[in-house]
């Protein structure tokens, strides 16, 4: 009996990537439609890579002080990325802003995760400003990676509820809980088809559920809703 291929991922990473071991774990179970192949950083440091190779994923440190410009690293990012030849490509904390070029040779394989429900935030400081808005929720959105910053299509989104008393630390602390659920999830959604980018927008192919929790959320895969928000 043949078996079904596993579409191949990689991970770009710039520091410890808790969300790549997120995806990592995912990806250890057999039934999950996608495998990681390679994980490559722009720092040599970077502790994911170690995290990578004791999984037995290849670790691509692509160092980007050891080129003269962006452009030169970029392209040797896009070389490291097509020995790998992924279907879908992970951004986990990889704090290099990617060119045009990048974001086209790749134009709907590659998404990211960031930490507020876009369009709400974008950019850095976003728990900051949730709680300085006054916001009673925030949350975390992985979308489509596109040539403006943050403002891709949505793929799917996870909110968790604003404390009294929370802290940028203690709020980034909960909601990075709910990233290390959504990411997985909304990378199965795109591995297995339920959603794809078309014309420039996220497209849903199937409302099948993908879980199957009891807790009375609406049905929609597009949305996870963290424990943190049911609690009365």
């Amino acid at each position: 009996m043949s078996s079904v291929r596993r579409k191949r991922v990689v991970v770009l990473i710039s520091g410890r990537g808790s969300n790549m071991q997120a995806l990592i774990a995912a990806t250890m179970d057999p039934s999950f439609p996608g495998q990681i192949v390679g994980v490559i950083a722009n720092k040599p440091d970077a502790p994911g890579l170690e995290t990578a190779r004791r999984h037995d994923i290849a670790a691509i440190p692509v160092d980007q002080k050891a080129y003269d410009s962006r452009e030169a690293h970029e392209a040797a990012v896009l070389d490291a990325l097509a020995e790998l030849d992924p279907d879908i490509v992970c951004l986990a904390g990889y704090m290099r802003l990617l060119s045009a070029t990048f974001v086209q040779r790749y134009a709907g394989r590659l998404i990211n995760i960031h930490p507020s429900l876009l369009p709400l935030f974008p950019g850095l400081e976003t728990h900051e400003r949730a709680l300085a808005a006054g916001m009673r929720i925030h949350g975390c959105t992985v979308h489509f990676v596109t040539e403006r910053m943050d403002e891709g299509p949505i793929i799917a989104q996870a909110a968790i509820a604003v404390e009294a008393g929370d802290t940028p630390d203690t709020l980034s602390e909960r909601l990075l809980r709910a990233e290390h659920r959504l990411y997985p999830h909304a990378l199965k959604l795109i591995l297995d088809g339920t959603v794809r980018m078309t014309n420039g927008r996220a497209v849903v192919e199937s409302r099948r559920r993908l879980s199957e929790e009891p807790d009375g959320l609406p049905e929609s895969p597009l949305m996870l809703v963290s424990p943190d928000a049911r609690r009365g």
